[in-house]
């Protein structure tokens, strides 16, 4: 969520930008019947960097265009299947929600300008902005007002079975009574949900692409084709979509966010995003200034852009500002066991822990990622995941 946010937060900004995601989640593909022994030989990528390009790519001076490419494609923009990355990040222009992240991940107002939560921790009022407008559309009259009964149409809607949305899980602790669902609107500026019972997390999942506002009367006209004609209350407004070839976003003018200036949000004109697939044909793209923005450095090249130390190469010095933060992510190796079986020799843990010993993480983070990410000498939990993490934690260095 931290990466979408601050995407959000450079799309408001005067920058042009190139934010290279290089983790990749190892899933276990096994066999759930397949036992299987985690190596400590894990290595923690808890680094995101992001490539700024210096360089002035705009058509006039007087138009400022965000160009970004999006290699794994989109196929809706309707935030009720908004699953991953991709459809995330364009999702995030588009429309707003009650609440949002800042960030330090901290849950901070958007629609919604304050709330309340009951002694019990079950029934959330949340207080609403009356300066939030739907994007100029056809299917209404005028310029139509975001009301809390909008918020009951979209929550509701995520939940109904004929949406089948992606996101109807982050409801599911929402209480219903007489065949309905606690969303109320007390009034226009007033909604209150009520859960079944205290849950901690409700708020942060309020943030969530599965929870932004959408009109009804959008929904009504367009019906399925509502995933290519988007109308929320976000920074950007739609404009044209060729699938596969391009996307673009303008500025919405009547945007209800300011910075701590004053000034209005967002500072760029639009955003046009493509959707070329080679990375190597994209990352031609940006050094030539034609896109400020990809995601993902293939691995046939990051030695172009990154020295073993994880800094750029000094022929990109005056051309890239190089940013590092805190990402989640963990990379593993495992043991197979097959089914087991008593006789095999890798049942043995101490054999297992001696092969552990044999892995130089250190050498491998600064070699084979160039030096991004943290070499899990320490267990398998991310430092990023601690308040204070135990140098005394137990785990495996390098000692052949």
């Amino acid at each position: 969520m931290k990466i979408r946010r601050h995407l959000k937060k450079i799309m408001c900004e005067k920058k042009n930008f190139f934010f290279e995601n290089i983790f990749l989640i190892t899933r276990n593909n096994l066999p759930q019947c397949c036992p299987v022994f985690l190596l400590s030989f894990c290595i923690i990528f808890s680094t995101i960097i992001c490539l700024f390009s210096c360089s002035k790519n705009q058509e006039s001076s007087d138009v400022k265009i965000f160009k970004y490419n999006e290699s794994a494609g989109i196929s809706t923009l309707d935030p009720a299947f908004a699953k991953d990355q991709a459809l995330i990040w364009a999702c995030n222009q588009l429309y707003n929600g009650l609440v949002q992240l800042d960030n330090d991940l901290n849950v901070i107002p958007c629609i919604a300008k304050s709330w309340n939560i009951s002694e019990d921790k079950t029934i959330y009022t949340f207080n609403l902005r009356n300066d939030v407008f739907f994007h100029k559309d056809s299917c209404f009259k005028g310029a139509r007002r975001v009301v809390a009964e909008d918020f009951v149409y979209s929550f509701n809607r995520i939940l109904d079975e004929k949406t089948a949305s992606t996101g109807i899980w982050i409801f599911e602790h929402i209480k219903k009574e007489k065949g309905s669902y606690c969303f109320t609107a007390i009034d226009d500026t007033t909604l209150q949900i009520q859960l079944k019972e205290p849950f901690a997390p409700f708020l942060g999942l309020l943030t969530m692409p599965y929870a932004y506002v959408v009109p009804r009367e959008a929904i009504e006209k367009y019906k399925d084709d509502f995933r290519k004609h988007p109308v929320g209350t976000g920074a950007f407004r739609f404009q044209f979509w060729k699938e596969g070839i391009k996307l673009v976003l303008l500025k919405n003018d009547n945007y209800f966010e300011k910075d701590t200036l004053g000034n209005r949000l967002p500072y760029l004109d639009g955003i046009n995003v493509s959707f070329i697939v080679d990375k190597q044909s994209v990352f031609l793209e940006f050094v030539k200034g034609n896109i400020d923005f990809i995601s993902g450095i293939d691995p046939n090249y990051k030695d172009e852009i990154l020295t073993h130390q994880g800094t750029l190469q000094p022929k990109y010095k005056d051309k890239i500002n190089l940013l590092r933060q805190p990402y989640l992510n963990t990379e593993y190796l495992g043991f197979y066991l097959g089914n087991a079986d008593k006789d095999l020799l890798l049942n043995n843990k101490y054999l297992r822990g001696a092969i552990n010993y044999g892995f130089d993480r250190q050498k491998m983070i600064k070699y084979l990622r160039n030096n991004i990410g943290i070499a899990g000498e320490k267990g398998i939990v991310p430092p990023s995941l601690l308040s204070e993490y135990d140098a005394n934690t137990l785990g495996y260095n390098y000692n052949p």
